[in-house]
């Protein structure tokens, strides 16, 4: 049964309000019986109604202790670009899935969530890469120093870097692919049903392709998938339910009271914007402590949710109708991927002078007037 978001928030603030006098009870015979601010109640009550900054708030807040449990899964089982690509993307992609699914829920127009996800792309591809690399430059092969003992360990390590670099190449022509795919399948100006099949088919593949070289990795290794991974887990369940319901909430507040810049209308690039916020948190953590191989497959695997998950699983169940600014960021996308796969490929990194290439084309876009 489903628990409206106002009731949520009504019974969080009568378990506060409840614990605060509880605790003041106790303290009383020590603290001279010191009573309930008269502020207390009304500063609660605003940070608990249910409106657009709080369920904003909710949903960063989500989102970053879930994106926080993966430094424990690459712990317990998983490694390097496999979390970025297999692990990651389900996590900073969850709101994108959650949004399509509600989309579809409430029969709405599926331009919003195509709008979502080419946002979500292009956004990823330039301004969130473009960020780390103007301000640490992502290098996929750090340089390992150490004492003459440990050079059994470096090779070790250096071999590891080597397949990581491999594997982020592979998910950038899989990025290439699946969006030539759904330029392909939407030359007819709509993706059917039969289109999202094949959409859907792809990412799954994908997906058991990476699974079974998580098993063979392990298995090379002769490791195990920890069981206190199931701890995670059970944490990203909990986030994933206070994403879904603050989705929710803000859709329901944009339909009822969204105007202006916030009108219902701007819903779906809203919503793309809103949802690369984690992705860019997450970018800039992991530039910051010299992991550009999560940083980097992390935005390219959240790319392969909404291209070609989401957009697939929409178009299942009602046609998504392409409008005129499909193109622009279909080629903005590819632009981006192509650029990225020579530049990684040729430099093993990712230049300031990429970045700033990245952010320039990050604002040929916004030129192009599909934000602004």
């Amino acid at each position: 049964m489903y628990l409206p978001m106002d009731a949520m928030f009504d019974l969080i603030f009568v378990f506060y309000h409840v614990f605060y006098q509880r605790v003041l009870t106790l303290v009383a015979p020590y603290t001279e019986g010191v009573a309930i601010p008269q502020f207390f109640t009304p500063y609660i009550k605003v940070l608990l109604t249910p409106g657009p900054w709080q369920l904003t708030a909710c949903f960063l807040s989500a989102c970053f202790l879930m994106i926080t449990r993966l430094n424990a899964v690459e712990k317990n089982g998983f490694e390097g670009t496999i979390v970025g690509t297999l692990v990651m993307p389900y996590f900073s992609g969850f709101p994108n899935l959650c949004f399509a699914y509600l989309m579809a829920k409430s029969g709405n127009n599926g331009h919003l969530v195509l709008e979502n996800c080419l946002v979500n792309n292009v956004t990823n591809l330039t301004l969130i890469l473009a960020l780390p690399a103007l301000f640490w430059g992502m290098n996929l092969f750090p340089e390992t120093r150490g004492k003459p003992h440990e050079t059994k360990t470096h090779e070790t390590k250096a071999h590891e870097t080597k397949i990581n670099y491999l594997s982020l190449l592979l998910s950038l022509l899989a990025l290439l692919f699946f969006t030539g795919a759904l330029w392909l399948l939407g030359r007819d100006g709509v993706i059917q049903s039969s289109d999202g099949w094949i959409l859907v088919g792809l990412f799954l593949f994908w997906q058991i392709f990476h699974i079974f070289e998580v098993l063979k990795t392990n298995a090379r290794k002769d490791r195990k998938i920890k069981k206190r991974i199931l701890v995670d887990l059970v944490i990203i369940g909990i986030c994933a339910w206070g994403i879904f319901s603050s989705i929710n909430g803000l859709l329901e507040w944009i339909n009822l009271n969204g105007r202006g810049v916030f009108a219902k209308e701007n819903l779906g690039i809203l919503s793309g914007l809103l949802m690369v916020l984690p992705n860019g948190f997450l970018a800039v953590y992991y530039a910051a402590v010299h992991r550009a191989d999560i940083a980097y497959s992390s935005q390219i695997g959240d790319c392969h949710i909404c291209i070609p998950l989401c957009i697939g699983i929409f178009a299942l169940f009602s046609p998504i109708h392409l409008p005129s600014s499909f193109e622009t960021a279909i080629y903005c996308i590819m632009g981006a991927g192509v650029g990225l796969f020579l530049v990684t490929a040729l430099f093993g990194k990712l230049h300031r002078w990429a970045g700033v290439l990245l952010m320039g084309l990050y604002g040929f876009f916004l030129f192009k007037g599909y934000i602004l």
